[in-house]
């Protein structure tokens, strides 16, 4: 046994092993927070503080940071969309009242010049149908184109020398005529026997229209068949019958009394 071996050892203590460093963690103020103690620190090296800090930002704040701005921007998209289609609805409302406003406007353009075209139209035809009279007019006060010759003649001179007797109604002259009376007795002077009553004489012969009178034509008063007036043309506008027993056998224009047609028995 060695002299030493009951002798107590004075070895120091062997230091805690690298294995035994203890690791403390924290999260204080939104940072991770690692210390490191027990370490050997060599005799020549810098103090350094008990504990060694390093600090990262913390990844719930991050992430809340990148949220929040992503929130932002979809909320500034999403108003920029609302107010483009505000904008957008807008003017389509506006575009949809303007072209009902034209429609409109068309449509009321259309019916003014309608009814200005109207109102024309029936100017035109009032106009034109005062013309028709007024050249009828003329026509009928004119000369005749048909001088009075031959048997025409003859027929005018008895109807001139009658000019001034008496009507009488019924009578068949020589003194006093009727107005039927008058047109008979006429007519026999060239050879014609006419019928005695108006009614009758306005169908003895052929219809002519009054804007194509000749000497000679019996006229008429009333409707052809049913005539309560006759008398003849003798030119010149003119016309001889026995008118009523204030005027008597008379000369006059057409234009006077009009008459209602004319019949052609030469």
């Amino acid at each position: 046994m060695s002299p030493n071996a009951l002798i107590p050892s004075h070895r120091k203590p062997r230091r805690p092993s690298a294995s035994s460093r203890a690791l403390r963690a924290g999260v204080t103020g939104g940072f991770l927070t690692l210390a490191v103690t027990g370490a050997t620190v060599p005799a020549n090296a810098a103090e350094k503080p008990v504990a060694e800090t390093q600090e990262m930002p913390t990844i719930t704040t991050a992430l809340a940071t990148s949220a929040a701005k992503s929130a932002d921007t979809a909320e500034q998209v999403a108003f920029n969309y609302e107010r483009q289609a505000l904008q957008d609805s807008a003017f389509s409302k506006a575009a949809k009242a303007a072209e009902k406003h034209k429609a409109e406007a068309v449509k009321k353009a259309k019916a003014e010049a309608k009814k200005k075209a109207e109102e024309a139209r029936k100017a035109k035809e009032a106009a034109q149908a005062r013309a028709s009279r007024s050249s009828e007019r003329s026509t009928l006060s004119a000369p005749s184109s048909s001088t009075a010759t031959g048997s025409t003649a003859t027929l005018v001179s008895f109807l001139k020398a009658q000019l001034g007797k008496a009507y009488v109604l019924g009578s068949s002259g020589p003194s006093s005529y009727d107005c039927s009376g008058l047109t008979q007795a006429a007519f026999s002077q060239i050879g014609i026997d006419l019928p005695r009553v108006s009614q009758d004489q306005s169908t003895a012969g052929t219809q002519v229209g009054l804007d194509n009178l000749q000497v000679g034509d019996i006229l008429y008063w009333g409707s052809a068949g049913s005539a309560y007036h006759v008398g003849v043309y003798v030119g010149d506008g003119n016309f001889i019958g026995a008118q009523n027993s204030s005027t008597g056998i008379v000369e006059r224009p057409l234009n006077y009394d009009m008459p209602t047609g004319a019949v052609r028995v030469l």
